[in-house]
């Protein structure tokens, strides 16, 4: 250690700076604070003071890095003591949230980040009077709920939070609800809960997930006065008649950003969606990501136009992904993709894809329209249509169509998707490599598929092929997903729990959801050694 920091001194400051800057700043300070005064001057340099971040994000979770005491005592008693009036913004797990606030005094600090935090961690910040200066300076608020599991304790725990905060940190411009992922992913449901507390005249831009359409309502109902952006992720957009009747309509002058996406398929676009933005006609941005099932028409370039754009005359940035699925009775001449695309002439700022699928078997068909490069967290129902590129943001994957997967479609889903979390897959279709190829015994020429995000795979109402897709271990690499599957399939694919080629990738299943049949065999358990197994009658 002594000679490669002789060898460090021997470098110019520039060369430091650099070595620092390619690393993290809590390795920084713990590296380097310390050794001697041109190192701390160099590590005490604003670019390496003003934020602290003591949160690592892993797959599916938050970690904290102070969960060694060696580690916390040397940052608590040592290093922050001595940069304290230098520190902007701090990134705390609960763990150790307690520690590094009580260990100085940070005069200029006005930005939080609380990871995995309960509604016990967030009364503390309320009570401890030694922290009570942070009230006052604290404008920018970034949580991490700790252990949502959807149970209505939970809800109830949740909304409690959400009541506490404006209370504990009165002078909030910026509130971001964060998650480590989509399946950990807290959502406020006001329900019968009034959350009187949940209001600010200081809010300017708020992000957070909630419930339902009526929930995305009541954070318009004026208890944000100020609030300029809001950025809205719903599970649904049902919405009650008597709850609308009940809450404030007025229209929203201030508003100058706003995003909502959902996930599930709603009919309601043109009585729920369409008003809300009526009331929006200051927006400057706005972002749509949406299922809409029409009936007849498609939701195109020209609908978004009349219907939103003509509206909204400051708008200047428009990012979209809306899929619109409508009946199609026989013997309909539907508009194709090349149709659909000269909707969107009057978009010359926007590169806009569009994509059209007709399904027979099903009487149904849809169009896929999205801006790109894309910005929204879905992507709409994915067909062999899919026309590639890359989209980041996307966590939720849904795979649906009348014509089989290949093995090189799921390859090129996985380079689109890198951050996949959710695949959903619903195909009855052989694949034609197993038409051709006969039986699959893992020993093909394919490629592996590696998904290193995927912590939820439904499997349940497709052919067997795509079960053995994601099970061959020669096909697919994943860790810690649950499974959700119909038990006679499975047990087709697996040979009755004796297959080898497929043995590995079911050792790594962490929850077995089986749909259908009820029975266990004997050697299930053994089968998926590390797997909570629980059976659902009805998908």
């Amino acid at each position: 250690m002594e000679y490669s920091c002789t060898r460090l001194s021997d470098l110019p400051d520039e060369i430091l700076m650099m070595i620092c800057r390619n690393l993290n700043n809590f390795d920084v300070h713990y590296s380097f604070e310390g050794i001697n005064l041109r190192f701390d001057r160099i590590v005490h340099d604003s670019l390496f003071t003003s934020r602290l971040s003591f949160v690592t994000w892993m797959p599916y979770d938050f970690i904290g890095l102070l969960n060694c005491d060696v580690i916390l005592n040397r940052y608590c008693l040592q290093i922050l003591p001595d940069i304290h009036d230098k520190v902007k913004r701090l990134d705390l797990e609960t763990s150790s949230m307690r520690q590094v606030l009580r260990a100085a005094d940070y005069s200029i600090l006005n930005s939080l980040a609380l990871y995995n935090i309960t509604e016990k961690s967030i009364h503390y910040l309320s009570v401890n009077e030694t922290l009570s200066y942070l009230k006052n300076q604290i404008t920018t608020l970034t949580l991490s709920i700790d252990g949502y599991d959807g149970d209505c304790g939970r809800l109830e725990s949740i909304a409690n939070i959400f009541n506490s905060i404006f209370v504990v940190f009165p002078r909030l411009t910026t509130l971001t609800l964060h998650e480590s992922s989509y399946s950990n992913r807290a959502r406020l449901d006001f329900a019968d809960l009034l959350l009187p507390d949940f209001r600010s005249t200081t809010l300017r831009q708020l992000t957070l997930n909630v419930q339902c359409f009526d929930d995305c309502l009541r954070v318009l109902d004026g208890r944000f006065s100020r609030l300029h952006t809001l950025c809205v992720d719903l599970t649904n957009l049902h919405s009650s008649h008597e709850i609308q009747s009940r809450i404030s309509c007025d229209d929203l002058p201030n508003l100058k950003r706003f995003s909502i996406s959902c996930n599930l398929v709603t009919c309601d676009y043109d009585i729920r969606i369409l008003p809300l933005l009526r009331r929006m006609f200051n927006l400057e941005e706005l972002s749509l990501c949406l299922t809409v099932w029409q009936g007849s028409t498609y939701i195109d370039g020209n609908k978004l136009k009349k219907d939103i754009i003509d509206h909204m005359s400051q708008l200047n940035r428009f990012s979209f992904s809306i899929d619109s699925f409508i009946i199609t009775p026989k013997q309909i001449d539907l508009p194709s993709a090349e149709d659909i695309q000269r909707t969107f002439v009057d978009f010359s700022n926007t590169k806009v894809i569009s994509c059209v699928d007709y399904f027979p078997e099903a009487n149904q068909a849809r169009c896929l329209c999205y801006s790109y490069p894309p910005l929204t967290q879905y992507c709409g129902v994915i067909t062999n249509n899919f026309l590639g590129g890359l989209f980041i943001n996307v966590r939720l994957v849904s795979l649906f169509d009348e014509r089989p997967f290949e093995h090189e479609f799921f390859n090129e889903i996985r380079k689109s998707f890198p951050h996949m979390e959710r695949l959903a897959v619903k195909n009855d279709k052989a694949q034609h490599f197993r038409q051709f190829h006969g039986p699959i015994d893992g020993s093909e020429n394919l490629s592996v598929i590696d998904y290193p995000f995927l912590n939820q795979l439904i499997i349940v109402d497709v052919h067997d092929d795509y079960i053995e897709q994601f099970l061959l271990h020669s096909r697919a690499c994943f860790q810690g997903t649950t499974l959700f599957v119909k038990y006679t399939s499975l047990e087709r694919v697996t040979r009755h729990f004796t297959r080898d080629e497929t043995r590995i990738n079911c050792a790594k299943i962490n929850k077995l959801v089986l749909y259908g049949d009820t029975k266990r065999s004997s050697c299930l358990q053994e089968y998926f050694p590390h797997a909570q197994i629980c059976y659902r009658r009805i998908f």
